[in-house]
């Protein structure tokens, strides 16, 4: 294994993976690589939509992947584009997408037409989702809950009765 680093370089002097793994190790930013396995060049706002999160955090993220080497940015016209670095990222993204693949571990995105989230989800402050409407529904049947006003003008006010 020496023959790997050299006869003079310990393993303490050989490459820096542990910085490389650190970047595409948030969850951030192995979404934003993965948005641009595609091979097309995105903007920063396509990428924070892609990885889920703000325009304003995304720059961070996109500032650290181009320190590390991992991506690369063009101007055009008045956007700025960004890709892989080269088909060298690529083919580290490859393997490791191959490998957490292999050993089971799969990434899902849920959005609106996930199971889970369709049952019960919260949103903002409430309660929603099918079960969020069951409750609702559950609670106006047996007058715990009473609608009071127009329900047709969008303003309405629920007194919650207990007895």
């Amino acid at each position: 294994m020496l023959g790997c680093f050299g006869a003079d370089q310990s393993i303490k002097d050989g490459p820096d993976i542990a910085r490389i793994a650190a970047l595409i190790g948030d969850p951030a930013r192995a979404n934003i690589l993965t948005a641009l396995m595609s091979g097309k060049a995105l903007t920063a706002t396509e990428l924070a939509s892609e990885a889920g999160i703000s325009a304003p955090t995304v720059s961070g993220h996109v500032r650290k992947l181009l320190d590390g080497g991992l991506i690369v940015g063009c101007n055009q016209g008045r956007h700025r584009y960004f890709q892989l670095a080269g088909s060298n990222v690529a083919n580290l993204l490859e393997v490791i997408m191959g490998f957490a693949a292999s050993q089971g571990h799969l990434r899902t995105r849920p959005g609106p037409r996930d199971p889970a989230l369709r049952a019960a989800r919260i949103c903002y402050r409430h309660l929603a989702g099918e079960a969020g409407v069951r409750i609702y529904d559950s609670l106006l049947a047996r007058a715990f809950l009473v609608l009071d006003g127009d329900a047709c003008s969008g303003e309405k006010t629920f007194l919650l009765h207990w007895e």
